[in-house]
């Protein structure tokens, strides 16, 4: 198996250093990666702070990361050190609190779904995701439910009731990606979005969708008579 080598910052040119590009050619030249690795600073004993910014981008998707603010959470699922799960959500909460005045999003159909979580198809692991929407179908919450290979162990109806529940959501769209490109709702994805619409009956929060996004499309539970 080839493992791709990640070179420590110290390993690079000095021109090459994240801390370095920003000082000569500013932030709007730096990759994500490479921000976030100024903002961690300094990584550990078994990976450079670049191995793990890269890993974090990969693994977890830009859009939610941002939205994350679970420590515990963030450390368990990236295996990362309280600290640099600290920074992260720290740094990305300051920002939210300098623009608030982020632009709303709607969901009126899979399609608004899809360009919203887009990036999710490319990531390298499989997330599973809960959109939570108010009853003008604005997005007031966005958690990522779970990481890692979709199945009844790992998806809990209480892990996705929970935060309706707290934010007093109308429903919920589900959504989650398949890195093989291949978007053909399984039978484990049909029997758990059916275990969760009838959760839902009961608790009197709706499923309105179940999602299922690749690289270059998707697939609605709904659409396909699923829901």
């Amino acid at each position: 198996m080839n493992i791709e080598y990640k070179p420590k910052i110290t390993e690079l040119p000095l021109e090459e250093r994240p801390r370095e590009k920003l000082k000569k050619y500013g932030p709007s030249t730096l990759k994500n990666s490479e921000l976030l690795a100024i903002i961690l600073g300094r990584g550990t004993k078994k990976e450079g702070v670049l191995e793990i910014t890269d890993r974090i981008m990969k693994d977890y998707g830009n859009e939610a990361i941002l939205n994350e603010t679970n420590v515990e959470k963030l450390k368990e699922l990236l295996s990362l050190n309280e600290v640099h799960a600290c920074q992260i959500i720290a740094s990305f909460e300051l920002g939210r609190r300098f623009f608030s005045e982020t632009k709303e999003v709607y969901i009126r159909n899979p399609n608004d779904v899809f360009n919203y979580l887009q990036d999710m198809g490319n990531l390298n692991k499989e997330h599973f995701r809960g959109l939570y929407l108010d009853v003008k179908n604005k997005i007031i919450h966005d958690e990522v439910i779970s990481i890692g290979t979709l199945d009844r162990n790992i998806v809990h109806p209480r892990d996705i009731f929970h935060p309706a529940v707290n934010t007093f959501s109308a429903g919920i769209i589900l959504a989650h990606n398949h890195p093989s490109g291949d978007i053909t709702p399984s039978e484990e994805d049909i029997a758990i979005t059916k275990r969760l619409v009838e959760t839902g009956k009961v608790m009197g929060i709706d499923i309105f969708d179940h999602v299922i996004i690749g690289k270059n499309g998707f697939t609605s539970l709904k659409e396909e008579g699923f829901i």
